[in-house]
């Protein structure tokens, strides 16, 4: 058997390899839906991607023979092990040939990264941090993945188990159909509940989104602090994802709610630019021309999925109807323009949501998972 020799990414040639490795992977796997090469390097960018003001990581590939056969990233966040008073690394990126040793010589290299970190633990797979693409995808492979949500091979569970990893938590994508909603019946919970808090309920404004950036992550981090795996976005963070997601907003589907003028909740839900990605094989350019972009804005206007990415609601305000309000206003929306989509991810334990769905006549039908293990 050769050698498996696993190495860190330390140039662009290597870079390069890493973003365009899971071609290999994916290469007969009708789901998937190729990345854009131009975000990948932008998202790997130590200057430019805001994590690498507070955080660290690294990337690895393995090689047999000279051939790249698995690649991985380590990453470390120090403001999530202050928050949690934890001592633990992260492994993300993770993609390998159906090989335990390949596997293997991958999370031994991310370990010994954390170690030198001082960390104790792995857990993953974590793109960072939670607040980016996370969990292993352990159910509903033949679905295409929606934006910001992982896709992989069914053998991966098996190869992260074999090397020693155990479940922490799992995460749920529900499929939904607005036309099959009872929108009546949540329409008269909301109203009712509604009548007794003077909230207003606005689109998010494209024109000021800095700020609305910081009023979005305020109340993020705040209603989601209990969460498990919970970590504040930054606000450079913050500006930057909202500056990714600039160009999918859809205003009339990302909603702020407010009471004398401060943000109490909010919901995200933008229209699956997954749809047409998977159309470009990762390029926006061709021979020279701009035909992946030309295809992006003439098939934009044509998407009817959605995902629903976020929903945050203050904890004083959680029984006031603010939460239904919102969630009927993006229905209603999506109903009137034919979409349907995905909800996610919610946590296995988080049972109120999670009940709130069901009777949304929402169908969990993807299942994300978090490994961990002591290094």
């Amino acid at each position: 058997m050769a050698t498996i020799e696993v190495s860190p990414v330390r140039n662009y040639p290597d870079r390069n390899a890493f973003i365009k490795f899971p071609w290999r992977i994916y290469e007969h796997d009708l789901a998937w839906v190729p990345p854009l090469i131009l975000e990948r390097k932008a998202f790997l960018d130590r200057k430019r991607h805001p994590f690498y003001r507070h955080g660290d990581a690294a990337l690895f590939l393995a090689r047999r023979d000279g051939e790249i056969v698995g690649r991985i990233m380590a990453s470390d966040d120090p403001n999530y092990n202050a928050l949690h008073q934890s001592n633990i690394g992260c492994f993300g990126l993770f993609e390998s040939l159906d090989d335990v040793d390949i596997a293997n010589a991958l999370f031994a290299a991310a370990a010994k990264w954390a170690r030198d970190k001082g960390r104790t633990e792995m857990i993953g797979p974590i793109d960072y941090s939670t607040n980016y693409v996370c969990g292993l995808l352990i159910d509903g492979f033949q679905h295409p993945p929606t934006l910001l949500t992982a896709h992989n091979p069914p053998y991966y569970a098996r190869l992260i188990e074999a090397c020693g990893f155990e479940k922490v938590k799992d995460w749920y994508a529900w499929w939904f159909e607005p036309r099959d909603a009872p929108i009546g019946r949540l329409r008269r919970l909301a109203d009712a509940r509604a009548r007794k808090t003077s909230v207003k309920i606005r689109s998010i404004d494209l024109r000021r989104l800095d700020d609305e950036s910081h009023r979005l992550a305020s109340v993020f981090n705040e209603a989601w602090k209990n969460n498990w795996g919970f970590v504040p976005f930054t606000e450079a963070e913050a500006k930057h994802m909202a500056s990714e997601m600039r160009p999918i907003i859809d205003p009339r589907l990302t909603l702020i709610a407010e009471i004398d003028n401060e943000p109490i909740a909010f919901v995200i839900c933008v229209p699956d630019i997954n749809v047409i990605l998977q159309r470009l094989d990762g390029r926006l350019m061709r021979f020279g021309f701009p035909i992946g972009l030309i295809k992006l804005l003439y098939y934009r206007s044509k998407i009817r999925k959605a995902r629903f990415v976020a929903l945050g609601v203050l904890e004083k305000y959680r029984r006031a109807g603010i939460a239904e309000t919102l969630v009927l206003q993006v229905m209603e929306e999506g109903l009137k323009r034919g979409f349907n989509g995905e909800l996610s991810m919610t946590l296995e334990d988080n049972v109120m949501i999670n009940r709130f769905l069901e009777a949304l006549g929402a169908a969990k039908y993807k299942t994300y998972r978090i490994y961990r293990r002591k290094i």
